[in-house]
C-alpha cells in the first residue's frame, strides 16, 4: 500500500528518495506504510511565498513561481503530472489511499480541480467523506458537502467517517442515524479524539506548549510569517528537559535561555519582519545575558551578514543585511539543493540524519568552525565562544544522540536521551489501533477491493 495526495500546499516539506521534495505529512505516512517517500506520492506541492502566490513543486522539482489566478489556469496541465504520478504508483503497488486537499464542495474552484473530486473521477475510485466534529457543525459539513457535489460524484461517495469525537456516544448515535437516512450512505467510523496524539503537522503550528516540571532548558522560537519545516522541534517540544515556546507577532519576547531561528521559505521578507518585531534587539540582549542562539537553514541565512536574492527567488528581488552575528554572506541561487544526509557532529562524534532543502549558498570564514561532518562535507557554523551555532540540516533533533548532544551544546549539560524516531512509531501504532477498533475496516477494505478490480477489468 502507498500513500498519495495530488495537490498540498504547506511549508512543511520532505526530500524523497528520487531527490525530490514533497510535503511532510505524505511523507509520514509513507513511513506508516514502511516505504522510502517518493516524489510520485505528492505530485504537486505549493508553498506560499505571499498571501496571493506560492512556489510549485511539480514530481519533486521545482516548476516556478506563480501567482493565485495563473496557477488555476495552469491547473489543467498539472493534471497530466498527476496522471502520470498516479499511474506510476499504480503500477508499483496493489492498493493506494489518496488523500485530498481542503474541501471538495469549494465550488469557485471545481473548474479544473485536481485536488479532490476532479481527480477522483480521473481515477474513477471511490471516495470517503471525513468530517472533523470537533470543529463543530459536523452534520452540516457533510450534508452541505454531500449537497453541493455534483450527482456522480455523489454516487462516487461511499460513506462518511466522523473524526475527533469526544463524549458519549449514545448521544451521538441518533444523529448517525438522522445522517445514514438522509443520504442513503453509511458511516463507517467514528473516530475519537486522542489525547496528546503528537505526529509531523502538515503545516499549522501551535504557538504555546504546557510547562514541564523541572524542565532545565527554555527555548523559544519566532513564528516567521513564511515559517518552514517546523516539524524540526517536535523533538525539543516532547524532550521532558526542555520547554519550548512559538512566539507569534505581536507578542513580547520572553526570557529565555536558547533562541532558536527556523527554516524560512522566505528569508529577506521573514528577516525584515524579525527586525519589525524587535528580534535584533532582543537577540543581541540576549547574546549579551550569556544566552545562546541556533539558526535552522533560512534562520542560519538570517545569522550572517547579508542574504541577497538578486534574482527574487524567494520574492521581491534584493539584498537584505542580516543580524551581523557571523561573517558569512548568503546568494540565492537557482537550483534547489536537495538531499538526505547522515554524519556525525564535529564536537563530540554523536550520530546525526536529516535534509537540506534550500536556494542558498552561503560563504565566509564562520564555516571554518562546522558544526557537522556529513560524510566528509562540512556543515554549518559555531562561533568561536561557542553561543552561536548554524546550519542547513533540518531534522536536526531526530536521532537521538544528536538530539542529546547538540542540546549539551545549547546548555543542556546532563540532558537525557530522547528517541523522537521511536515516539513517532509508537504514535503511528496508537492511531493505527484506533483505527482498527472504531473503523468498518472490512468495508473500506471491500470499497478498496472493488475499485481494485475495476481497475484490472
Amino acid at each position: 500500500m502507498a500513500p498519495f495526495k495530488p495537490q498540498n500546499m504547506a511549508l512543511n516539506s520532505a526530500v524523497t528518495e528520487d531527490g525530490g521534495e514533497i510535503g511532510r505529512s505524505t511523507a509520514l505516512q509513507a513511513q506508516a506504510c514502511y516505504l522510502a517517500p517518493h516524489s510520485d506520492m505528492n505530485p504537486v506541492l505549493l508553498k506560499p511565498e505571499t498571501d496571493r502566490g506560492a512556489q510549485v513543486i511539480l514530481r519533486g522539482k521545482v516548476h516556478g513561481h506563480m501567482d493565485a489566478l495563473d496557477y488555476h489556469a495552469y491547473k489543467r496541465t498539472a493534471k497530466a503530472s498527476v496522471m502520470a504520478a498516479w499511474q506510476a504508483l499504480e503500477s508499483r503497488f496493489d492498493m493506494i489511499i489518496a488523500e485530498g486537499a481542503g474541501s471538495p464542495a469549494e465550488i469557485n474552484l471545481r473548474e479544473g480541480d485536481i485536488a479532490n473530486m476532479g481527480f477522483a473521477e480521473a481515477a474513477d475510485c471511490p471516495v470517503i467523506l471525513v468530517g472533523d466534529i470537533d470543529r463543530g457543525g459536523v452534520f452540516a459539513q457533510l450534508v452541505g458537502t454531500l449537497a453541493l457535489l455534483s450527482e456522480g460524484e455523489q454516487a462516487r461517495t461511499q460513506g462518511f467517517i466522523i473524526n475527533r469525537f469526544r463524549g458519549d456516544m449514545a448521544l451521538l448515535n441518533p444523529g448517525l442515524e438522522w445522517l445514514e437516512a438522509r443520504t442513503g450512505k453509511p458511516v463507517l467510523g467514528t473516530l475519537p479524539y486522542l489525547q496528546g496524539l503528537v505526529l509531523d503537522a502538515e503545516d499549522s503550528i501551535g504557538l504555546t506548549q504546557a510547562k514541564k516540571a523541572g524542565q532545565t532548558l527554555n527555548v523559544i522560537v519566532p513564528a516567521l510569517p513564511r515559517i518552514s519545516n517546523h516539524t524540526d522541534f517536535d523533538p525539543l517540544r516532547l524532550h521532558p528537559q526542555v520547554s519550548l515556546t512559538f512566539v507569534g507577532p505581536d507578542q513580547p519576547i520572553p526570557a529565555a535561555d536558547v533562541i532558536i531561528l527556523p527554516g524560512s521559505k522566505s528569508t529577506a521578507s521573514d528577516l525584515e519582519w524579525l527586525k519589525r518585531q524587535g528580534w535584533d534587539n532582543a537577540i543581541q540582549r540576549h547574546l549579551r545575558y550569556g544566552g545562546k542562539v541556533l539558526g535552522i537553514c533560512g534562520g542560519f541565512q538570517m545569522l550572517g551578514e547579508w542574504v541577497d536574492d538578486a534574482e527574487g527567488l524567494e520574492g521581491k528581488p534584493g539584498k537584505v543585511a542580516g543580524l551581523g552575528l557571523l561573517p558569512l554572506t548568503t546568494r540565492m541561487v537557482a537550483g534547489k539543493q536537495l538531499r538526505n544526509v547522515r554524519g556525525v557532529t564535529v564536537a563530540d562524534g554523536a550520530t546525526v540524519t536529516g535534509y537540506e532543502i534550500h536556494n542558498g549558498v552561503s560563504d565566509g570564514v564562520a564555516l571554518s568552525s562546522p558544526l557537522f561532518d556529513l560524510e566528509g562535507r562540512l556543515e554549518g557554523a559555531v562561533s568561536d565562544d561557542g553561543h552561536i551555532l548554524g546550519t542547513y540540516l533540518h531534522g536536526l533533533f531526530d536521532h537521538p544522540e544528536a538530539c542529546q548532544s547538540l542540546l549539551k551544546q545549547l546548555g543542556l549539560v546532563n540532558g537525557e536521551q530522547s528517541d523522537y524516531q521511536a515516539h513517532r512509531e509508537r504514535e503511528l501504532d496508537r492511531l493505527a489501533d484506533m483505527l482498527e477498533e472504531h473503523i468498518d475496516i472490512e468495508a473500506v477494505i471491500a470499497l478498496i477491493d472493488a475499485g481494485v478490480m475495476k481497475a484490472v477489468k
